[in-house]
């Protein structure tokens, strides 16, 4: 170490020096605070906690044990919101859009149901917004709706209180079920939420289509 003498002859550090050995202080304490740990077991548990569908973020560990979980939440919604009340907005959604698949096409093959408005009848699934706005309707559409979300939210409620109810069990068609083992109703459950997935990229794909390219089925 350099160092500088007085008239009295004592040391004294130069503040240059001083400054160099606090910057290496500085920084072998940083790598320290940063260095992998030397646990072989806590690497292979990082490791195993990854995502199956996105491998190179976390696994969301409050997806485990819901059917057709593939580890796929890279915003980390599971973490602030309950599971239960995902899953049920994903059952709901995935069965509304099954649903609004079938009607959009139905629509624009020409299918109209009894009683539907001459006024309304030579319009489009795309454009059936606009008409339903010009003839008034969509005043009765928003009004059956908040019954409808009325109405459910109350097996919601009663689930997020701890009720016991399964996510998107309304007991319509359970009758299907009964009979049917363990492993045979985890396999229709599978199906569904991969239907209710599916249904959801394909009725945002049929919109968009049938928009971007202004023609009846099959939209090309």
């Amino acid at each position: 170490v350099s160092a500088t003498f007085s008239n009295n002859k004592r040391p004294i550090l130069c503040i240059s020096t001083m400054m160099k050995l606090a910057v290496l202080a500085a920084a072998a304490g940083s790598a320290a605070a940063f260095a992998p740990a030397s646990n072989g077991r806590a690497a292979t548990s990082l490791a195993a906690e990854k995502s199956k569908a996105v491998p190179f973020l976390p696994n969301p560990e409050n997806c485990e044990g819901y059917v057709g979980n593939l580890g796929f939440d890279p915003l980390s919604i599971s973490e602030y919101f309950p599971v239960d009340y995902l899953r049920e907005a994903e059952l709901k959604h995935g069965r509304m859009c099954q649903l609004a698949w079938l009607g959009y096409v139905a629509v624009d093959l020409g299918l109209r149901v009894p009683g539907y408005p001459e006024a309304m009848s030579g319009a489009t699934s795309a454009t059936a917004h606009d008409a339903a706005v010009e003839f008034g309707a969509m005043g009765n559409i928003f009004i059956w709706i908040a019954i409808a979300e009325m109405t459910s939210w109350i097996g919601v409620s009663q689930m997020l209180q701890g009720s016991g109810r399964e996510p998107g069990d309304f007991g319509f068609g359970k009758q299907y079920l009964e009979g049917k083992s363990e492993a045979q109703i985890e396999k229709v459950k599978l199906q569904e939420i991969n239907h209710c997935r599916a249904a959801m990229l394909a009725f945002s794909g049929v919109v968009t289509q049938s928009v971007l390219f202004e023609k009846g089925f099959p939209y090309f």
